[in-house]
């Protein structure tokens, strides 16, 4: 009995974490509402508080929605506080899942920085400057690092497995080049969403009234830096999109862990449907809902090749061999192999 209330906790946290995952892309896409709505400057100049108080009576829109967006980042703390308190408390020292909401706990914190960052030097609302695209850079990079973080403690709590045998080892020859190739896809997704988030800037501070005007803005020599900067952002889709396809074909040609090959067809499954919405997105001039469902197959593709490059890279597999104990191994050297098979 006892051991099946071990058995049962850690499903119950993984579940848990997956839920505070969802929750955090749902306050993400509000976050784009906020600034495809231009409404970051709805609770002024004030932070944490909205307009000088708590809770705030105002009758424009603007300021409904950024202090939602940060009742619901308010939410999403103390989410991640309870997320921390059951990875402490349920696993044992040195074991991936605490590191991993160690981690989420991090970036949750600096999530909060950037934010308060944003209102407090005024880069929000329909103000530009160099300092806002570089701030929303690094915000967007901490956010992926967030949800990177939060979908490795719900996988690692999962998955079983247990101490530092998550920790991916260095191999010889090929599996060094396994390495590289999912490094150059993650940092590949990464300056995808950097440019996404400047040229999704450019198109709310300059709404085009038609394609053809768009397409001229993006070339005059008259026209605000920030919209000769958003055509960067399809040719860098492509490139690294197609990277991706070619990646998920690998590891669907290849030996390796079945469940590797299931995130390898999720990811080039969203990477199409990315295609399909990125093209929807510069022929619909970018409405908010078309934003709004980019990034959000944006998230889930960063989300999906995180789980991927850790499939791939085999922790789930050492990780399986390291939870076979010393006394069942010797008792039987069969069924020890038989248990690692089926934990697979």
């Amino acid at each position: 009995m006892a051991h099946s209330i071990r058995e049962r906790r850690p499903g119950r946290f993984a579940a848990y974490a997956w839920m505070v995952l969802g929750y955090n892309i749902l306050v993400i896409l509000w976050g784009a509402v906020v600034r495809a709505t231009g409404s970051g400057a709805g609770c002024g100049d004030h932070w944490p508080l909205c307009q000088g108080v708590v809770i705030p009576h105002a009758d424009q829109i603007a300021t409904l929605i950024e202090f939602s967006h940060r009742a619901t980042s308010g939410i999403d703390v103390l989410l991640v506080i309870g997320l921390c308190w059951m990875a402490f408390r349920r696993f044992g020292r040195g074991h991936a899942v605490r590191r991993y909401a160690a981690a989420t706990a991090f970036f949750t914190l600096t999530e909060g920085l950037v934010g308060a960052a944003l209102v407090l030097f005024g880069e929000v609302g329909n103000f530009i400057s160099t300092g806002r695209v570089v701030v929303l850079s690094v915000h967007l990079v901490n956010t992926f690092m967030l949800l990177a973080s939060l979908a490795l403690t719900a996988w690692a709590a999962g998955s079983g497995v247990s101490g530092d045998s998550q920790v991916p080892r260095p191999r010889p020859g090929p599996a060094k080049r396994l390495y590289v190739a999912y490094g150059v896809g993650l940092l590949g997704a990464i300056v995808i969403a950097v440019t996404g988030t400047i040229a999704a800037l450019a198109d709310t501070l300059y709404p085009a009234k038609s394609l053809a005007e768009a397409f001229r803005w993006d070339f005059s020599g008259t026209a605000a830096p920030i919209l000769h900067l958003r055509i960067i952002h399809p040719l860098v889709a492509v490139l690294v999109g197609g990277y991706l396809l070619v990646l998920a074909v690998m590891v669907l040609s290849s030996p390796g862990p079945a469940a590797a090959k299931r995130m390898a067809r999720r990811l080039g499954g969203l990477v199409l449907l990315q295609f399909c919405f990125g093209a929807a997105n510069i022929v619909l001039l970018t409405p908010v809902t078309m934003q709004i469902a980019h990034l959000l197959v944006a998230d889930l593709v960063w989300i999906v090749l995180v789980l991927l490059t850790a499939e791939s890279l085999g922790w789930q597999a050492e990780s399986a061999v390291s939870s076979v104990t010393p006394s069942l191994a010797a008792e039987s050297p069969r069924s020890a192999v038989q248990q690692v098979a089926a934990s697979r």
